[in-house]
């Protein structure tokens, strides 16, 4: 199995790291007996920490299908170069160091993991595109 595709497997699994983080901070915060039902009344607002959860997901998920995409795109060419494995790499783990970054208040340390991100999904388009 090529290194994107295996990126691609492990990116499922924290995936659902990032759902169970939200999912968790949305219990605590409405707790448990509001969370199982169908939510038709609306809730209060949430507190920052469920907020954030929703907002890291959301991110992950804003970048997820480009990664699918660029990995699925370099495993069907053929063209799996060093800027494609370097590019996967770099996503994942930026994707991985993203959510407690979210939850630290540092300045300009979400922002700049986001953007390593965003470079490692560069090299792969680089990669697979030329």
């Amino acid at each position: 199995m090529s290194v994107e595709l295996t990126y691609v497997i492990w990116s499922a699994f924290l995936g659902l790291i990032y759902l169970g983080v939200q999912a968790m901070l949305f219990r605590l915060d409405f707790g448990f007996r509001y969370a199982n039902t169908q939510r038709d009344i609306d809730p209060p607002p949430p507190n920052k920490w469920n907020k954030r959860g929703q907002r890291a997901l959301a991110n992950f998920l804003e970048t997820y299908g480009v990664f699918l995409a660029l990995a699925l795109a370099t495993e069907l060419s053929g063209r799996s170069d060093n800027l494609t494995v370097w590019g996967a790499h770099i996503w994942f783990w930026a994707r991985v160091a993203f959510l407690p970054a979210y939850f630290i208040d540092i300045n300009q340390l979400r922002s700049s993991i986001w953007t390593l991100s965003l470079i490692g999904l560069l090299l792969m388009f680089i990669g697979v595109a030329f």
